[in-house]
């Protein structure tokens, strides 16, 4: 067996071996990796962002030009320098400047002993200046290529996000205060929560964002009075009881990512865009993605769109009589259905009278920080270990997007649950996050190859989808694009791209805050606030300048949008009154299938 191959390596070709040998294969071959091992032996699984591939195009280019690294050490000593001379002054009781500071948006450092006390100061400085030195050194190596430089800075920040002084309890003294004043409950608290998290067998830490029994879907969340009045393999079609006398004539499609629950849509009351709409006078229909096993492997994105939003149309026909309806997709469901609405438009079908995109790239020319998982060397070994499975785990891709933004959305859980002692956050939204849906392998090496890494969606004509070449340039469907400026999954000025291919009228609107809590923003709350614009011109920058901002929710902007688009008013809708019998109550049944475990 190859020597090189690490432990983990060696128990999977292990495993297949003895695999064959049960099902009388030729174990001729079985020194070499599985299909499921990509480049130079390494494991896509266990090591997503090829390193072992970048550490060694950085040794090289390294070994062939040594002056980069020792700049660098250069410059961390003088930085050191810097730091004891300045530690010696406030020593001293002398005025010194501060060698380093964080970031603004780093709140790890905010109790004010991080400034107020010598010993932490120092200890901070030492980190931020340790930080900066490991992570720049990749972008000061001349002919290493972009793809290994984004890997190898994003792996530093990994490391160095875990080893920051605040994420232990010595060196934390928000932590060692909370210890004090609690007589010790708060360590005893934060190991006994560390313990309950760990899984003794496989060793993972699962840091809980939300108390796992914090709500109960359909008791405490998704409780917006509705029925399943359609079902296939990959959906429940919910159609909402009517909060008015009357509704708007043209119906409404919710089409939520088919990576998460739909109930993103309808949280908490209060806090819930379906209660909000259908006390507006809509009559709301939303999809409730299956969460599928290995059995769902060969489903592609073409089955999504049939099966998806487009059986959705044909039934809320049915139910209600109406033909022409209003759509409304997030995220992966706004990418669904631009592809719909183009696919419409090669048919020559015009039922889509307006379409909403939430937080959606169409264009995926900058897809942000999570382009350091995807490109094209990498995405055979991927797509092989995927393909084994037979889906790709709703649970990894949470923990990929967490580890994009590892301090806010795991570090400062593992500090409030361990260090402080304190139980995860009660919040519908965290909740609702970790409760995430698989994604077949078939719709996932398809999406991946032609939107994240071939960028085809946006291109006239590259891609076929059942049976027609679609073009989105020629969608002539009256289009709202939401986007929000701190949106770490679908950024907003690849978001603002869709505004120059549509060939129909495109409002634009920047939400504040991120992915979620932008998007899901109650006008009650009045909180936040959103940027509109007459034009769109070509450049988002332009665009931003030019705009005007609001205070608030951009839900009534948008439902204003939306009024002239809605028919006119008829008598409210009963859920099975019209040509769909009621199947079960809302929130359904597929909602609450477990995460499968084949």
């Amino acid at each position: 067996m190859n020597p090189d191959f690490t432990p983990a390596e060696r128990s999977r070709i292990e495993r297949r071996k003895v695999s064959r040998a049960q099902d009388g294969a030729n174990p001729e071959n079985d020194s070499q990796p599985d299909p499921g091992i990509g480049p130079n032996g390494a494991d896509p699984l266990l090591d997503p962002l090829r390193l072992q591939d970048a550490v060694r195009r950085l040794a090289s280019r390294l070994a062939a030009d040594p002056s980069p690294l020792a700049t660098a050490w250069l410059d961390l000593a003088q930085s050191w320098t810097k730091l004891w001379s300045y530690g010696a002054a406030r020593m001293a009781g002398l005025d010194a400047q501060t060698v380093a500071r964080p970031d603004e948006d780093d709140h790890r450092f905010r109790d004010q002993a991080w400034d107020g006390l010598l010993w932490f100061d120092v200890l901070k400085q030492a980190y931020l200046i340790n930080v900066r030195a490991c992570t720049s050194l990749p972008g000061a190596v001349d002919g290493l290529d972009e793809s290994s430089r984004r890997r190898l800075e994003f792996a530093t920040r990994q490391v160095t996000d875990a080893l920051a002084p605040t994420n232990f309890f010595p060196t934390n003294p928000e932590a060692a205060r909370a210890a004090i004043e609690s007589g010790g409950v708060s360590a005893v608290n934060g190991v006994r929560q560390f313990l309950r998290d760990l899984d003794m067998k496989t060793g993972r830490l699962d840091v809980r964002m939300c108390a796992p029994d914090a709500f109960t879907v359909g008791e405490t969340m998704a409780t917006t009075p509705g029925k399943v009045v359609f079902q296939n393999d990959l959906i429940q079609l919910i159609q909402y009881a009517p909060g008015t006398p009357t509704v708007r004539r043209r119906p409404l499609l919710l089409i939520p990512p088919w990576m998460n629950k739909f109930y993103v849509m309808d949280l908490r009351p209060g806090n819930s865009m379906v209660e909000w709409l259908v006390g507006q006078g809509h009559t709301v229909f939303i999809i409730s993605w299956v969460n599928p096993d290995s059995s769902f492997a060969g489903k592609g994105f073409d089955d999504y769109m049939l099966e998806g939003p487009l059986a959705a149309l044909d039934a809320i026909e049915r139910a209600t009589g109406e033909r022409e309806v209003n759509a409304v997709g997030y995220c992966l469901g706004g990418i669904l259905l631009s592809a719909l609405s183009a696919w419409l438009r090669a048919r020559g079908d015009a039922r889509l009278a307006s379409t909403t995109y939430l937080a959606t790239m169409v264009d995926f020319s900058d897809v942000g920080a999570i382009g350091v998982f995807i490109d094209e060397d990498g995405l055979p070994a991927l797509e092989s270990a995927i393909s084994a499975q037979g889906y790709l785990s709703g649970q990894q891709v949470a923990d990929t997007w967490r580890a994009v933004r590892a301090n806010d959305l795991i570090w400062s859980f593992y500090v409030n649950s361990y260090l402080l002692g304190k139980e995860p956050p009660a919040l519908d939204l965290l909740f609702w996050n970790c409760d995430p849906t698989n994604m077949p392998a078939a719709v996932h090496t398809f999406f991946m190859r032609n939107m994240y890494v071939g960028n085809r969606l946006r291109e006239p004509g590259d891609l076929t989808l059942a049976g027609e070449a679609i073009d989105v340039t020629r969608i002539t469907t009256p289009s709202y694009v939401l986007s929000t400026v701190e949106d770490h999954i679908a950024p907003w000025k690849t978001t603002y791209a869709t505004t120059q291919l549509f060939a129909g009228p495109v409002e634009f609107v920047l939400g504040a805050s991120g992915h979620i809590a932008g998007v899901i923003n109650p006008p009650a709350k009045k909180k936040y606030g959103y940027s509109t614009g007459s034009e769109t011109p070509a450049s988002p920058e332009s665009w931003l300048a030019a705009a005007q901002e609001h205070e608030g929710s951009w839900w009534p902007h948008w439902d204003r949008w939306l009024e002239p688009l809605g028919g006119g008013e008829v008598p409210a809708r009963e859920p099975g009154a019209g040509g769909l019998s009621v199947i079960e109550d809302a929130p359904g049944s597929y909602v609450m299938r477990p995460m499968p475990r084949d």
